[in-house]
């Protein structure tokens, strides 16, 4: 007889497989300018947090396109700077767009999203049928 691990997990690969990192092809957000994503299951729902600071939550674009989740935004600034006897002037161009595949056990007509100190939330309450069970105990028949 040998003994097997057995993985524990509820869905075990729920975020490689479900929750990807990016769905246009796995772009590592530590090498890039792509804002740090968080995501976190719960009993009753998922939280998913972008850091994205010093943005106001006008400037974001986000859609929900059958099971696909989309946060994007561009912004430009223009600062001049008066100096002496010159001018600097200086732009600031950033964007970005994520994506990700949500699970069939989201709710996606109950999604909410919020922004506040520099992290962008939303949180994704599972669907009903999702939810754990309480335990029961089933009697065995003669």
């Amino acid at each position: 007889m040998s003994l097997i691990r057995r993985n524990t997990e509820l869905l075990p690969g729920l975020w490689n497989d479900v929750f990807t990192p990016d769905w246009f092809g796995g772009v590592d957000s530590t090498k890039s300018n792509l804002p740090a994503v968080n995501i976190l299951e719960g009993e009753t729902d998922f939280t998913l947090e972008l850091a994205v600071p010093g943005q106001k939550k006008e400037d974001f674009n986000v859609e929900l396109d059958n099971d696909v989740l989309t946060i994007s935004m561009e912004t430009q600034s223009e600062v001049d700077e008066k100096q002496a006897e010159y001018t600097r002037r200086e732009f600031r161009y950033t964007s970005f767009k994520r994506a990700f595949t949500l699970p069939e056990s989201v709710n996606q007509e109950a999604i909410k999203a919020d922004y506040k100190d520099g992290i962008l939330s939303f949180t994704l309450p599972k669907k009903e049928e999702a939810l754990p069970r309480a335990k029961r105990l089933i009697e065995i028949g003669k």
